[in-house]
């Protein structure tokens, strides 16, 4: 009996210690008490997982993308004669309204007037060219239905390098592949391909035949018309955000063609210097006599600093920028010449018609 009371009292003592222990820990350093709380209790981690499958994503857009084929004749020089060939082209586009509009690139239709659309059931239809924009390399299409599938347009049209895109379009004439890369980098304005650039570049596969197709973020949205792929290199394909799209389609369908607002100038990129100490702004190459440009005062070799209190570092967005305001509305312009630095103000014109 002895043994177990004392089993009892060095059970009892040492329950006592511990509580003890206890309620100084929690007394004096609370802090330590919850982090050894939390760490018997499991925690929920917030892990961002891929879905096993991108089915939903293609099925909500795949029913509005749709395969072209264009003929046109094209002439072609032979000893000291002119003949002529047939051409037949292969392509992608987008429904975007029930009615029958179909966004595609400019570079599909070419100089053709028509071009047949195979729909997602099947059916086969003939479209009329309702207008093309060589500057974006973008056309509008209409056939004659209704209640026809659209693809569906983000609320938030932000798209950032590392999102996960999928392409679908008639790639090598095998309609409604799909493909499944990342978005490279956004606003790239270098490629020379056109002359309004702001390019989504992804490393899913575009190949011929999938230029005016769609390119979707993982919920099935268009954010894209995919346009061209790059002949010498892997993996690298690029696409006109659908922001720049739907602007180009709507002045289409209003006016037949695309209203630009225009400065009378050229521009260039201020390259760092070589210990990195480059300043905003870009260079002003040529000036138009007598254009906007000339009659708010500047002048070749001026820096534009800042387009309506916006930070100008960048050329190609710079002239994009002035492209997407109406022609007849006045901009604000900070321009350094030497040592001075002043403020103007310049009427914007339409855009004239490039040679």
């Amino acid at each position: 009996m002895s043994q177990v009371r004392e089993l009892i009292g060095f059970v009892g003592r040492a329950i006592t210690a511990g509580l003890a222990l206890a309620f100084v820990v929690i007394y004096f350093w609370p802090a330590l008490a919850e982090r050894l709380a939390d760490k018997d209790t499991p925690t929920e981690v917030q892990t961002a997982t891929a879905p096993a499958s991108y089915a939903d994503a293609v099925n909500r857009t795949a029913p509005a993308v749709v395969s072209l084929q264009t003929r046109s004749i094209q002439p072609q020089i032979v000893g000291s004669r002119a003949l002529f060939r047939m051409q037949v082209d292969d392509g992608s586009g987008v429904l975007m309204s029930e009615d029958g509009y179909i966004l595609t690139n400019h570079h599909v239709i070419g100089n053709a007037q028509k071009a047949r659309v195979a729909l997602w059931d099947g059916r086969v239809e003939l479209a009329t060219v309702v207008g093309s924009d060589l500057e974006t390399d973008l056309a509008v299409l209409k056939i004659d239905q209704t209640g026809l599938p659209t693809a569906p347009i983000p609320e938030d049209l932000s798209v950032r390098p590392g999102d996960i895109v999928l392409a679908i379009g008639n790639a090598l004439g095998l309609s409604h592949t799909v493909t499944l890369g990342i978005v490279s980098a956004t606003g790239r304005n270098d490629l020379r391909a056109s002359l309004y650039e702001d390019y989504i570049q992804t490393d899913a596969a575009i190949n011929t035949g999938n230029s005016g197709g769609a390119l979707i973020n993982t919920r099935g949205e268009l954010i894209g018309i995919s346009t061209r792929n790059t002949a010498d290199a892997q993996n690298i394909g690029f696409a006109i955000p659908i922001s720049l799209a739907l602007n180009v389609m709507n002045q289409i369908i209003d006016y037949g063609t695309v209203r630009r607002g225009w400065l009378g100038a050229l521009y260039s990129d201020i390259r760092p210097t070589i210990r990195g100490n480059s300043s905003p702004g870009i260079g002003v190459a040529r000036v138009i006599e007598d254009g906007p440009a000339w009659n708010a005062g500047i002048r070749q070799g001026d820096i534009i600093l800042a387009l309506d209190g916006e930070t100008v570092t960048d050329a190609g967005q710079f002239l994009l920028a002035i492209s997407q305001r109406e022609p007849g509305s006045e901009v604000e312009l900070d321009v350094s010449r030497g040592s001075e630095t002043f403020q103007t103000y310049a009427t914007l014109i339409q855009q004239p018609p490039l040679q």
